[in-house]
């Protein structure tokens, strides 16, 4: 396997100059991603929401600076398939979605219209571009059928979903299938170029998350704010890891598929290792002791949303193949995640040579 510095210098040089077209720009996952592509070198136009707040990290990395920004639903077919046309990208890389559970119970419709129908836009985007193009697709761990089993899930298993979130995601594969099968078959590369993968990560966690009823912002808020923080589901275990995990994996994907479609697309899964578990409650516990300061409680809550207790993943599939693995086991991803807070707190402009840090850190522990 690739050490990582070698692994940064094969990505640069597959995105280097290259045309991207991503996603979700602004979001919590997308900006990190975008700050990446840009010290690959790569020349991005990003197509999402405006940032919810001033506080958001596309706003403290200066996202502007790093890409064609254009400010725009995905719903807006016309637009979204004239912007991929003019721009003609290399390599799409789709993050942008309603990527919350709890928010889709009060939002169902419009959950299944951005998710899926999204996609099914950004897909015929690429019908109608007239050059070679990978496109990694993401869509989210929470799209199999969760039977609350201890095995981790393969990318063969059944896919379902109980929430629309869910469920909604795991339309948006049917819908890539489809559109794989019958528009872009690996059979027929060398008439269409295109390529496609799906990547599947875990919990993401890190710096500048500031998204409704994650934990993350919630530990953090409640710390801001001194409140007590009140924990829904303590019990629940999930595959947390740090978002330069998932996202050197979906680079890593993008340029694998690039050079050998046949053997790369189809989905993957990205977490940590299975051992590497966590309850929400021993997250909770490690963030306040690395923060300093916090408190919570665990109340009985009635009547609420339903979300799954028990998740894994099973990532020999990228381990394996595709020369992936996770690096920072979840409890040095959680530090990680509440230094770039702390620092944030005492000094918010310095978030962005902090996120290139976090960035640079990465890559260098595989030395």
């Amino acid at each position: 396997m690739e050490n990582m510095v070698n692994m940064f210098e094969t990505l640069e040089s597959a995105y280097k100059g290259k045309r991207v077209f991503l996603t979700g720009h602004t979001g919590f996952k997308g900006s990190w991603m975008l700050k990446t592509l840009s010290m690959l070198g790569a020349i991005v136009k990003g197509y999402a929401l405006e940032p919810i707040t001033e506080k958001d990290l596309y706003h403290l990395i200066d996202g502007d600076t790093l890409c064609d920004s254009v400010i725009a639903d995905l719903r807006n077919k016309e637009l979204l398939i004239k912007e991929i046309i003019d721009f003609q990208p290399d390599f799409i890389f789709h993050l942008a979605a309603q990527p919350l559970v709890r928010l889709s119970y009060e939002i169902p419709s419009e959950t299944f219209e951005v998710n899926a129908l999204g996609t099914a836009y950004v897909l015929d985007a690429v019908r109608l571009l007239d050059k070679k193009c990978s496109l990694v697709l993401i869509t989210t761990d929470k799209v199999y059928q969760n039977n609350e089993w201890v095995y981790p899930y393969r990318e063969t298993d059944r896919l379902g979903g109980y929430d629309p979130y869910s469920a909604s995601k795991a339309c948006t594969e049917l819908v890539i299938d489809s559109y794989r099968n019958c528009f872009f078959n690996i059979k027929d590369y060398h008439k269409h170029n295109k390529s496609i993968a799906v990547a599947r990560a875990g919990n993401v966690i890190g710096g500048g998350d500031w998204s409704k009823d994650r934990i993350i912002p919630d530990i953090v808020n409640s710390i801001i704010n001194n409140n007590v923080l009140s924990v829904r589901n303590p019990k629940s275990i999930r595959p947390w890891q740090h978002v330069m995990e998932p996202v050197m994996g979906y680079l890593l994907l993008g340029s694998k598929i690039h050079n050998n479609p046949a053997e790369f697309s189809g989905a993957w899964n990205f977490g940590p290792f299975d051992e590497d578990a966590f309850t929400v409650e021993d997250l909770v516990k490690l963030a306040i002791s690395i923060f300093g300061k916090g408190s919570y409680h665990c109340p009985v809550l009635e009547n609420q949303p339903h979300e799954a207790v028990l998740l894994r993943l099973d990532i020999s599939k990228a381990v394996q193949l595709l020369g992936w693995k996770p690096i920072l086991p979840s409890d040095k991803a959680i530090a990680l995640t509440m230094n770039w807070y702390n620092s944030f707190i005492r000094n918010p402009e310095n978030s962005k040579v902090v996120t290139e840090e976090n960035i640079k850190s990465y890559l260098n522990s595989q030395k």
